[in-house]
């Protein structure tokens, strides 16, 4: 009993060694997927979880950065919870390093659950309002050049139509005022840090852009992600999937509750959106 107690408790330490050693790696995955609307080729890199403050520092910021600069895209989207809840760092490194992302149609970005409950926390703290802590957030990050989208959307091309939707657990989400200014042609990319919007995405969306549930954090062999945050259990775990309305999950970058990683590596990913119909040309 005493040898299989000590075997168990090596193999249990072997694969803590290794979840934590997957953390703090990521991949750079690739999508070529045709896009309704389009006219031109599309590079888009997303980036999204960062959960940068209890597990996540500048070091592995600035690693995200240099990757997504060096696949030179058109765009940078940011799909929510650029800070953990219990981060307790200090923001000015990662707006330093935010600041560095360029690309010819900007950065822009949207809040995830995470960042709503630093506001909150934070507000507390400094004795003022969610509102208020939220604002000065925002603002600091538009002074490092990502911009938000807030239930509302713009036109980054003749042919694009970006929009973007607060979080849905604990923000307040308005597909109408995002989409309101969408033409009737061109594409149109939506970003929403939860996949749980999808049932709700309208068809003229050509792509719903989220992230929110880590894909899992933790996978098992045989039994898959543990936990997936999303009222729809495993249906919208990571990748491409359909709530009817397409969507595409990324895996994110940082690590929320421990910082551990298993079978679900972090990764930025990069779409080219080439013109057509809309279907993937990758399954």
């Amino acid at each position: 009993m005493r040898r299989a107690a000590w075997t168990v408790g090596l193999g249990l330490s072997a694969l803590a060694g290794a979840a934590l050693a997957q953390a703090y790696t990521f991949e750079v995955n690739s999508h070529r997927r045709e896009l309704t609307g389009l006219r031109k080729p599309l590079r888009v890199v997303q980036l999204s979880d960062l959960h940068y403050g209890a597990y996540i520092g500048r070091g592995s910021v600035r690693a995200w950065v240099d990757a997504a600069l060096a696949l030179r895209p058109d765009v940078v989207l940011v799909t929510g919870d650029f800070v953990d809840k219990r981060g307790v760092a200090p923001l000015e490194p990662l707006f330093g390093e935010l600041a560095r992302l360029r690309a010819p149609l900007g950065v822009w970005g949207v809040w995830g659950n995470h960042d709503h409950a630093h506001f909150r926390r934070t507000a507390h703290r400094g004795g003022r309002s969610p509102g208020a802590a939220r604002d000065a957030f925002g603002a600091d990050l538009r002074r490092s050049d990502v911009r938000l989208l807030c239930n509302e959307g713009t036109t980054l091309r003749d042919d694009l139509f970006l929009a973007g939707v607060d979080d849905l657990r604990w923000g307040r989400v308005d597909l109408g005022a995002a989409l309101a200014r969408a033409p009737a042609g061109g594409a149109v990319l939506l970003m929403s840090h939860t996949p749980d919007l999808l049932p709700e995405v309208p068809g003229r969306v050509g792509l719903t852009l989220c992230g929110h549930t880590h894909g899992g954090q933790v996978c098992l062999p045989l039994i898959g992600p543990l936990v997936t945050s999303s009222r729809f259990g495993r249906r919208f775990a990571s990748g491409f999937v359909r709530g009817p309305a397409p969507g595409f999950v990324s895996r994110g970058l940082g690590v929320t509750t421990l910082p551990f990683r298993l079978n679900c590596g972090p990764e930025v990913v990069v779409f080219d959106f080439v013109p057509g119909g809309g279907e993937g040309l990758e399954a």
